[in-house]
This record gives structure tokens, sequence and C-alpha cells, in this order.
């Protein structure tokens, strides 16, 4: 069964490089791993050091980036609209995980990543659906888990016990804000 759990944040919080160390991780576990991106902008896909080709070395199956401009698995938008977090969700093959970068408004379970140096406020307080924190520092009073963004076997644990199962996600996200 496919469980999703998405990670969100400021930019320059760390999402991808915590994501490419998490990855070996789930593998060594023996969980197959996919990563759905989301991009602000254009981009090009599989140039060497850009983040789906960080997330496809660091042994992700299948690597779906998608933005305002196109999505791959090579799919050209053409100025068509971007498309929703659930039809992407619908796109993809089957695997134990897939684990969503980005999408930081849409309703799913997420993890926030979040970097003191930012300087950037929390999402937390006004997100319901933030399940977790990876983060150097505790965020005053937050009744979520937290762990260190360095940790990756004990960010695996959270992946592990608060992904949800695709169809409660592509659900879920189906239904109109506010509900």
């Amino acid at each position: 069964m496919t469980r999703i759990i998405g990670f969100a944040g400021w930019s320059g919080a760390g999402k991808t490089s915590l994501l490419t160390k998490l990855i070996p991780c789930l593998k060594a576990r023996g969980y197959s791993v996919s990563t759905l991106k989301h991009a602000h902008h254009a981009f090009d896909i599989d140039t060497p050091g850009k983040d789906s080709y960080r997330h496809r070395e660091s042994g992700a199956t299948e690597v779906l980036v998608a933005s305002s401009a196109r999505w791959a698995l090579m799919h050209e938008l053409r100025g068509a609209t971007e498309p929703e977090l659930g039809q992407l969700l619908g796109s993809m093959s089957p695997v134990d995980f897939i684990l969503v970068e980005g999408f930081k408004r849409n309703a799913h379970i997420k993890i926030e990543v979040h970097r003191q140096a930012n300087g950037k406020p929390w999402l937390y307080p006004d997100d319901p659906s933030i399940g977790a924190i990876a983060s150097d520092i505790a965020p005053d009073g937050a009744p979520l888990p937290r762990v260190s963004l360095d940790d990756s076997e004990a960010l695996a644990d959270l992946v592990e016990a608060l992904a949800w199962p695709l169809d409660l996600a592509v659900a879920r996200l189906a239904e109109p804000a506010g509900k």
C-alpha cells in the first residue's frame, strides 16, 4: 500500500538535503520510495546538482517534479493549469512511500522542516496538517514530535508512524478548503 507524507518549509530550510539523507535510510529498511517535488519556476530535469537529480541519485524509484510551467515524468504543460497534488499523486507508480517536497498549502500530512538561520516564521501554528517538526531548534510550546535535521533514523520513524495511505490523502486533497 502506497503511503504519502509531505515535507514543508520555507526555501533554504534544507528540505532537499533532508530527503537525500532520508531516502537511503528508508530504502535500508526495505521500503521503495518515490518523491514528488514542487517547483515554483520552470525547470530542467536530471541536471547534475539539481534537486530531482539528487533525489534519483539518492535511490528514489521515481521522481516527479511539478511547477507552474511543467511537471515531469516528463510532461510539458504548454501553458495549461498546474496540476493539483492529488492528480499528480495519481500519476505515480505504486511504492511504499511517496515523499512530497513542497506543496505546503495543501491539506496532506506534513513534517515541517525549519532552520533557525533562515529567519522565517513557523508553519505549524497555522497549519493543522503538520504532524511533526524537523528542526535545529525546538519551537516554543509546540505539542508536536520534533527530530533534529541530522537524525535520519528518527525522521524515518516519524515517516513510518505518520504517513497516510494514498487513498486517504487523495480524498482529503479533493475536499473543499476549510473542511
